[in-house]
């Protein structure tokens, strides 16, 4: 059975976005962009729901043939190229760069993507984690908290029918304040 991990950068107040679609607030230290260009390079399979898709595709697909590109930006950009994607929603009608689109029944996929053989799968997007974390797949959560208040926007965690019991794995921190913690799913 694969292991499924959703992490993104988070407010302290607890969103992933600020009203908006805000996210100037959580531009990373070149440290924490190198941890998350290693866990890209780890990842087997990523999730994307829509909105996060839209974000990183408007992007990271040419971004090392950006002239003021650093390295990290360019090794970042080939990592996300290579890494094969997933992509949920039922407006889109095609995607591109090494991902595939499912317009059906998100959870249904996720189960069975998670059934079946392979390494570590991440799913980004907090409107697609939602329904992952309501569904009980979720194995690990990865919250990256940027000392901001941001106000609303939208939350990382979703309402949930019952409380899910989280057990702390790793705590870390990063320059300009930026504290990590992973915490697995108690099953």
């Amino acid at each position: 059975m694969r292991r499924l991990t959703f992490g993104m950068n988070t407010s302290l107040d607890g969103y992933v976005t600020a009203p908006g679609g805000d996210l100037t607030w959580s531009v990373p230290s070149d440290e924490l962009f190198q941890w998350w260009s290693d866990r890209v390079a780890a990842t087997e399979l990523a999730l994307y729901g829509r909105k996060l898709w839209e974000t990183m595709s408007s992007h990271w697909p040419t971004a090392d043939q950006l002239p003021d590109a650093t390295p990290a930006e360019v090794e970042f950009s080939g990592r996300w190229r290579e890494m094969p994607k997933v992509v949920f929603s039922s407006t889109l009608e095609q995607v591109g760069w090494n991902a595939r689109l499912v317009t059906g029944d998100a959870v249904a996929e996720i189960t069975r993507l998670k059934a079946g053989d392979g390494g570590p799968m991440d799913v980004g997007g907090a409107t697609l984690a939602a329904a992952a974390m309501r569904a009980g797949l979720i194995d690990e959560y990865v919250v990256v908290t940027h000392p901001v208040l941001v106000g609303g926007g939208t939350p990382f965690f979703t309402a949930l029918d019952s409380h899910i019991a989280l057990r702390l794995v790793e705590t870390r921190t990063f320059p300009d304040g930026v504290a990590l913690n992973r915490y697995e799913t108690a099953r």
